[in-house]
């Protein structure tokens, strides 16, 4: 395992943390077969330096966010927020109420390496402190969507080809006690 610091970011890291979300997503969308989704994919980028900035804008209230690193180099992000639009419609609002865990990456170099893991846990540690019971997570990439099979099962919803044909989207539903 990596000798690897979780914290959560100050406004000084925003600039390696929107180059980190450009690094990642473009690696992800190209190991997807979906490189060529360029709208897509600067997108996610924007939404996720959204994310950040709401972070800020709100002292972590609204959005909490942690971010790994090794040495002073980001290499995973995962934070949680109110639902997406995307679940609300998707699960007719029955997931409204619930945060959901979002942004989790870790930099291609450092990939199968533990850093995801130990972000998952930390943020269900932070869980378990706020009193949270359970959250839900999404994911429409199919190498990440293997991770969270083995990790908590089939989703709740399977929203089959809808990123095109054979690129599904998963929500999952996670009792966070489970977890630890």
């Amino acid at each position: 395992m990596l000798d690897v610091e979780i914290r959560r970011p100050i406004t000084g890291d925003t600039q390696q943390l929107n180059e980190f979300f450009k690094t990642v997503i473009t690696d992800t969308f190209t190991k997807e077969g979906i490189g060529d989704k360029l709208d897509d994919m600067n997108d996610e980028i924007e939404t996720k330096k959204e994310y950040l900035s709401c972070v800020f804008d709100s002292n972590g209230e609204k959005r909490y966010f942690l971010i790994a690193l090794y040495g002073d180099r980001v290499i995973g992000t995962i934070e949680y927020g109110p639902v997406s639009d995307l679940i609300k419609k998707c699960t007719n609002n029955a997931y409204k109420e619930l945060i959901e865990v979002g942004t989790v990456f870790v930099h291609p170099d450092f990939q199968s390496n533990g850093v995801g893991n130990l972000l998952l846990k930390t943020i269900l540690l932070s869980f378990k402190r706020k009193g949270i019971d359970e959250f839900c997570l999404d994911s429409g990439y199919t190498r990440a969507q293997g991770i969270w099979k083995k990790k908590f099962g089939e989703p709740d919803y399977l929203l089959k080809d809808q990123w095109g044909k054979g690129h599904d989207h998963m929500i999952w539903r996670i009792k966070a006690n489970d977890c630890l």
